[in-house]
């Protein structure tokens, strides 16, 4: 059966925008709280939705879905902290997640785009950082064109125009 209406356009509701939302879960803490289980929840979501056609020929070799969280900020701190990357305070500060090429320069050169931008906008490059994975869990099709994963640390620049974009 096909569905072919949709409703009016209405305020900020556009049906042009319409778009299948197949594999999509939400979980979420009724007053706001942040907690390991949330988390938990959401990785079992990811686990049962194997009719997304995630899996291929390789069971090992996913599609890269994830989920989507509240920075920590507790444990971004220390990790941070450990590197000499100092923080502001919470809200003032953003997290980008990169996968940037595994060859130096090809990598060197992503960063200094974003390096680029950062600065372009105002805001401050607090450094980055590795991030730890385990390779040893992924199938061998996926260790050929695996990325290095780092996140980008940007702090709030002083003309910001928007405190909560």
């Amino acid at each position: 059966m096909s569905l072919s209406y949709l409703p009016v356009q209405q305020g900020l509701y556009d049906p042009r925008q319409e778009r299948d939302a197949c594999g999509v879960g939400f979980v979420a803490h009724i007053k706001g709280k942040k907690s390991h289980d949330m988390v938990s929840q959401g990785l079992q979501i990811l686990e049962n939705l194997t009719h997304r056609g995630a899996v291929g020929a390789d069971p090992l070799a996913g599609d890269g879905a994830g989920i989507l969280l509240q920075i920590p900020d507790a444990f971004l701190r220390a990790q941070c902290a450990a590197q000499n990357i100092t923080l502001p305070a919470v809200g003032r500060y953003g997290v980008g997640m990169l996968f940037l090429p595994r060859d130096a320069a090809g990598r060197a050169a992503c960063e200094q785009i974003i390096a680029d931008k950062i600065a372009a906008e105002g805001q401050q490059l607090l450094g980055w950082r590795d991030v730890p994975v385990n390779s040893a869990i992924l199938g061998e099709s996926v260790k050929l064109v695996e990325p290095v994963v780092r996140q980008v640390f940007i702090a709030q620049g002083k003309n910001c125009a928007d405190t909560d974009a």
